[in-house]
């Protein structure tokens, strides 16, 4: 029987966001409590919060919006990687990795992962996380990647957010952000990556569930 694992982070108030960004609000509009007929809550959030998507248009003038993405390239084999102990993500921590052949879809878990999994607040790995550097992006999209996921805010780091992200998404490679990989093991996964389709949005809050031993 196959196992899945939701390696989404809760989208909720309490969620801390990218500092500039609009915060997660949740609010019941309707609420069978006070005598409505039903509930019905009222979502307002970035399109950047929580685990989510990022589209070429997101750093790229005139790039695809995130309900022109492809479906195929964010369902399909994936593969979780360990890349402890390191600050940045560069091109010789993953070239040390030593990737199997014909790898489309890469999940990275960085010390992001441990660091949560020891109680570190959200709002603290928002300050200090591992990213991936220039370098590192260049090294993934020479590999052939069709997806590359990350455990942390963003993909790129801050002192160079911009970068990364344009060698990766101006590539075409689909960034896959704020993933809770705490309890994902590395290895080979099936991985369903379902970004809300908002039409003409440069991101998406997404659902993301990897499938082991299907």
């Amino acid at each position: 029987m196959p196992r899945y694992h939701d390696v989404t982070l809760p989208l909720s108030p309490d969620l801390p966001v990218w500092p500039g960004d609009p915060p997660v609000e949740l609010a019941r509009v309707s609420d069978m409590a006070t005598g409505a007929a039903f509930n019905l809550t009222r979502l307002c959030a970035s399109a950047h919060a929580g685990t989510h998507v990022d589209a070429p248009a997101h750093f790229l003038p005139g790039g695809r919006t995130i309900d022109q993405l492809d479906v195929a390239a964010l369902i399909g084999p994936a593969l979780v990687v360990a890349v402890p102990d390191v600050a940045v993500v560069g091109a010789a921590d993953l070239d040390a990795l030593d990737l199997p052949p014909r790898v489309e879809r890469l999940l990275l878990r960085t010390g992001n992962s441990d660091r949560r999994a020891a109680g570190v607040a959200e709002a603290d790995l928002l300050a200090d996380f591992v990213a991936v550097t220039a370098g590192g992006a260049r090294w993934l999209v020479a590999r052939g990647l069709r997806l590359v996921g990350i455990d942390g805010p963003s993909i790129a780091p801050l002192d160079d957010i911009a970068t990364p992200h344009q060698i990766l998404l101006g590539a075409g490679v689909v960034v896959v952000e704020g993933l809770d990989l705490r309890a994902a093991a590395p290895g080979a996964y099936g991985l369903v990556c379902l970004p809300l389709k908002l039409a003409g949005a440069d991101g998406a809050p997404a659902r993301v569930v990897l499938v082991e031993g299907g």
